[in-house]
């Protein structure tokens, strides 16, 4: 398993972060320390979730997914081994803290709340899950500014995590779901203001999905805020399971409506071309889709999440692939063709 610096914390994060965002929802406890378990054992030493999950976020399940975490921690009496990064949810969802917001009172909140889940005295990595201001994100492409908008200022979510960090609740902190502005805001601060610095960037990106590219990659290398990059298979769209309209048993898509971001007719044809290419090349189409991801020059991690032991062996496999020319050429040209079809 290859690793790669967590931005300048120095802590060194493997090239595959285990996502788990279905603890606690589509798997139980008992399913989930499997595959932690299966993880660890495989090399991977990054757990990514978040105090919202599992998803869709509901009131009555929030916080088990950081809950079945914590009862693995304790089990396997061990906790330095591993890297543990969740996120302080943004504005939006008001079963969480009556509304949650990025301010100081808050993020003291959500630490406390967070660490009593994860049965452990400090996280590795905190992430602000999204912006506490308008911005594009979830899809979102055309920004449309708001003069009186009520967003916290960004020094006191900075500030608030300053105090996390000397307080030794956290370690390092990171952006997810931003923007180059927020980025490059937040290092700004970091520099004139002696805050801390954000080591990382949590946002999509897969072959449906490259936007990063446009602004954020350039960040990623020049300021050392490498990608975290989630949904690397649109939701499981790039394994060619929901290909002419089929919705598996038990499947995301099949149980949640909600999730349609990855299925509109346009994501549909890149995908069938990517399964195409895969498919003449003898590889597993979502195989091909993580080892696309691996490949980026500008990735921390890549951020894979499974419902079942199996598609969690079939992502840990993506490791070891490496894409040749003729593979890497067919790809870049369906993405010339259908660019980024599912942002």
């Amino acid at each position: 398993m290859q690793t790669r610096p967590l931005g300048e914390t120095g802590i060194d994060v493997s090239r595959l972060c285990l996502g788990t965002m279905t603890f606690g929802e589509q798997n139980s406890e008992a399913e989930a320390h499997a595959q932690l378990d299966r993880a660890v054992a495989f090399g991977i030493n990054f757990i990514d979730t978040a105090e919202m999950y599992p998803v869709p976020p509901k009131a009555e399940t929030q916080g088990r997914t950081e809950a079945c975490i914590g009862s693995w921690l304790k089990r396997r009496g061990s906790r330095d081994d591993v890297v543990i990064a969740t996120k302080a949810t943004g504005p939006g969802l008001d079963h969480i803290r009556g509304g949650p917001r990025l301010t100081r009172d808050h993020l003291h909140q959500a630490i406390d709340a967070s660490l009593a889940r994860l049965q452990t005295d400090h996280v590795d990595l905190y992430q602000l899950h999204w912006p506490d201001r308008k911005a594009n994100y979830f899809g979102r492409l055309g920004y449309e500014h708001d003069e009186e908008e009520d967003a916290t200022p960004l020094e006191e979510t900075l500030a608030a995590l300053k105090e996390l960090v000397d307080a030794g609740k956290v370690r390092a902190i990171g952006l997810s779901n931003d923007t180059p502005w927020g980025v490059m805001r937040a290092l700004h601060l970091a520099e004139t203001l002696g805050l801390p610095r954000v080591a990382s960037i949590q946002n999509p990106y897969s072959l449906l999905n490259r936007t990063f590219e446009v602004g954020l990659a350039e960040i990623s290398h020049r300021e050392r805020v490498g990608l975290l990059a989630y949904s690397p298979l649109a939701f499981g769209t790039l394994s060619g399971k929901y290909l002419d309209g089929a919705r598996p048993a038990g499947a995301r898509l099949t149980l949640f409506e909600r999730f349609q971001r990855y299925t509109t007719p346009l994501a549909e044809e890149a995908t069938a071309a990517y399964v195409r290419i895969a498919r003449d090349h003898g590889l597993d189409p979502a195989q091909m889709a993580l080892a696309y991801v691996n490949s980026r020059p500008f990735l921390t991690s890549n951020i894979i999440g499974a419902t079942t032991m199996e598609q969690l062996e079939s992502n840990l496999a993506s490791e070891s692939l490496k894409l040749d020319r003729e593979v890497m050429e067919a790809i870049e040209a369906v993405h010339q063709r259908i660019p980024n079809p599912a942002p």
